[in-house]
């Protein structure tokens, strides 16, 4: 008698929220996918930085901050709000003066 194998295809995040694979997500998807999936107490802070009023590059850069922070003890950029306004600054004083 032959035995029937289900075939086990690999979920694909739709998001940073979803679970799944997040490998065809953007990379700061990937990073804050990678983030909520290893600590899901985290996914407030995370949300915070992914609706701040961020680019692409500088959203990146405050999730680096924070997960890096994240193993660093008193590390100030573990509030997603610092990370957050330490991005806003850099990009406004890489704009230059209006």
């Amino acid at each position: 008698m032959a035995v029937s194998r289900k075939s086990t295809s690999k979920v694909v995040a739709v998001n940073w929220k979803t679970a799944g694979s997040p490998h065809e997500l953007e990379p700061v998807d990937q990073l804050a996918h990678s983030i909520a999936s290893d600590r899901p107490d985290l996914i407030p802070s995370v949300e915070r930085i992914m609706v701040a009023d961020l680019d692409g590059d500088a959203r990146l850069r405050a999730l680096t901050m924070f997960r890096d922070a994240l193993h660093t003890p008193g590390d100030v950029n573990r509030d997603p709000r610092v990370a957050i306004a330490t991005c806003q600054a850099e990009s406004a004083a890489a704009d230059g003066p209006s």
